[in-house]
């Protein structure tokens, strides 16, 4: 399938490893101009080479810690003088840490939700413009089953990627006229490091163990969600608006 996105500006945020460095590839196998970022100069450079090499295509890396909300128009105005007006946003950020639901300090709680929801609003506000001028535009937030159904220990994740999806929603209804479709992806357990994490384990372990409570039995690739993201950045994703689409094999109870 033809994804219609060859030459577009595409900006993917943490994606020097992992679901973002995937779906950075999956954009530039399509044909975009991918600007990626993360927080790391040294990795998001080496990542930004190493995706050029292996698909062939046009891909610029840029540092930026997201939790720094105020830098990220900044990063918007660097990538659009270095690529052209941004056409797609894929905002991407790592979780916050577990713990008891109670013992968190409200500085946890005040960076969650500006890694969470403040950084990707932002973002969103500083790409909006030129998508107005295109009159087309992709946005994807990246979240978690989490929005679906609370996952033990992790409230940080479950309150705010939950506020994410919310404002999403809603500000899809407002853009959805001009051109601009906004939605998002929902990993469930995708053999990264974060899950290796939580299950105790490393990841090369966990890639291909049985996992008896997903329906398809087994850790989702990091390459299966990215084309998901992909075709939701996509020309043939021009009917679908404001969904958080579960990619979980199956894990999630509810309908």
């Amino acid at each position: 399938m033809q994804l219609g996105i060859e030459g577009r500006v595409a900006l993917v945020m943490g994606a020097s490893k992992w679901l973002g460095r995937a779906i950075a590839e999956a954009l530039a196998r399509e044909g975009a101009r991918v600007a990626i970022a993360s927080r790391s100069r040294e990795r998001i450079e080496e990542a930004a080479t190493a995706i050029a090499l292996e698909t062939g295509g046009e891909v610029r890396g840029f540092a930026v810690d997201t939790e720094d909300v105020e830098r990220l128009p900044q990063l918007v105005g660097d990538v659009t003088g270095a690529l052209g007006k941004i056409e797609i946003l894929v905002t991407n950020t790592g979780g916050p840490p577990p713990g008891d639901a109670l013992g968190f300090a409200r500085g946890d709680w005040e960076a969650a939700h500006r890694s969470l929801v403040l950084a990707p609003i932002a973002l969103v506000e500083a790409v909006v413009p030129g998508m107005r001028e295109s009159g087309w535009g992709r946005i994807v937030n990246v979240t978690s089953i989490a929005t679906k159904e609370p996952i033990p220990g992790l409230i940080l994740s479950n309150s705010h990627r939950l506020a994410a999806v919310g404002a999403f929603k809603t500000l899809s209804r407002d853009l959805a006229g001009a051109g601009i479709l906004m939605n998002s992806a929902a990993p469930g357990r995708i053999a990264t490091d974060r899950i290796a994490g939580m299950l105790g384990k490393p990841v090369a372990e966990i890639a291909d163990e049985p996992q008896p409570d997903v329906p398809v039995g087994r850790l989702g690739r990091v390459e299966e969600f990215a084309d998901v993201v992909a075709f939701l950045c996509s020309e043939r994703a021009s009917y679908v608006c404001g969904i958080n689409m579960l990619v979980d094999g199956g894990l999630t109870r509810g309908i």
